[in-house]
């Protein structure tokens, strides 16, 4: 009885000292409410025409690390009663008046509420330094995509899930690999943007010795920002373009230094990320439990993609019956940015009907 009364004591000492400690240290404010206060364009200032069966909006939420995302949200005119939803985001240095606008747009007139949102540090988000990229933070900027979905009273919290294109695209299969809420998640026109990074396109830098050259470059420049106070941009795609550019920087080009894709906040558009920006992609490795993967994924993947090798063996280490893999035939890698006679958008929101409801 003795010890079972100190218990008690001891206990209810730790609660008023936890309790002293949450009124008077700032540290242990949990309030998720945005805090950076962002700049919105009320405008329809997207690359693709606005749509007349989908009401369209500014949302704003908070991930993890406090940084407040901006989103515009699609959502089905005249649409009563929770919604399935499906948050949407990329490609990687795109901004959500781009393609992930469109396939948010897109779904909408499906039946889906849905979010187009940009990741942090780029766009209309918050977060500074401006211009770089995280494989944690925007792994986490998906999964605060789903908690501000899951809040909405519009939405069915247990019909939640999300769509990544390009390097987005293997960021969002890692966001469900550690997130189970997702029940439900499209890849489209696929990057694994750590990968790319540590090996070089189609594996061609894959030695010790390329990318120690690579950390060796990044660690450089750092100093030399530090110095200077700012940090240097890597450039978007290359402009002018050069007459022997590979094929799919053609493609890239012809998506974003023109008026079919060009946005002024769209890093690709202008001048690009910070060059040291891809150092920590380099340093880790996406899909390491991908076998663990439970929820359902859906690869969709142009077979005339330089990418398409990422798609490909991605998909081999995906484990279940739940799991599919789309190959749009005669398809490149950037037609399933915007073209929408190519994009099989129909067979997309099946496969979240289907997946959403089980």
């Amino acid at each position: 009885m003795k010890a079972k009364i100190i218990l008690t004591a001891l206990l209810s000492l730790s609660t008023t000292i936890v309790n002293s400690q949450n009124m008077n240290n700032p540290n242990t404010n949990t309030s998720l409410a945005p805090v950076e206060k962002l700049e919105l364009t009320q405008n329809w200032d997207k690359v693709f025409p606005e749509s007349d069966k989908v009401d369209h909006s500014k949302v704003v939420f908070v991930n993890r690390y406090g940084v407040t995302l901006a989103a515009d949200m699609y959502k089905p005119k005249g649409a009563t009663g929770k919604l399935p939803a499906i948050a949407v985001s990329g490609p990687f240095g795109a901004v959500k008046e781009q393609s992930s606008g469109l396939y948010a747009q897109q779904l909408a007139e499906r039946g889906f509420l849905t979010i187009a949102f940009d990741p942090s540090f780029t766009g209309e988000s918050g977060g500074t330094p401006r211009r770089v990229a995280s494989p944690d933070i925007n792994v986490e900027d998906f999964s605060a995509a789903v908690d501000y979905l899951m809040n909405r009273e519009d939405v069915d919290s247990g019909k939640v899930g999300i769509l990544g294109i390009c390097g987005w695209g293997g960021i969002a299969i890692q966001a469900a690999i550690n997130d189970p809420r997702i029940k439900a998640t499209v890849a489209s026109t696929m990057y694994d943007m750590t990968r790319v990074n540590a090996c070089g396109y189609f594996d061609s830098e894959n030695t010790a010795g390329q990318r120690n050259a690579k950390r060796a470059a990044m660690a450089a420049q750092r100093t030399i920002d530090f110095r200077n106070g700012s940090y240097m941009r890597a450039g978007g795609v290359v402009d002018p373009l050069p007459e022997d550019a590979p094929q799919f920087v053609k493609d890239y080009y012809a998506y974003y230094k023109t008026p079919r894709g060009y946005h002024v906040r769209s890093g690709n558009s202008t001048d690009g990320w910070n060059a040291t920006s891809n150092l920590p992609f380099i340093n880790f490795k996406f899909f390491g439990y991908a076998d663990e993967l439970e929820s359902a994924v859906l690869i969709v993947h142009g077979d005339k993609a330089h990418s398409y090798y990422f798609g490909k063996d991605t998909f081999a280490r995906l484990k279940g019956d739940n799991k599919q893999m789309l190959t749009v035939k005669g398809a490149s890698h950037c037609d399933l940015y915007d073209r929408l006679d190519i994009i099989p958008m129909d067979e997309i929101a099946a496969f979240y009907v289907e997946n959403l409801n089980k």
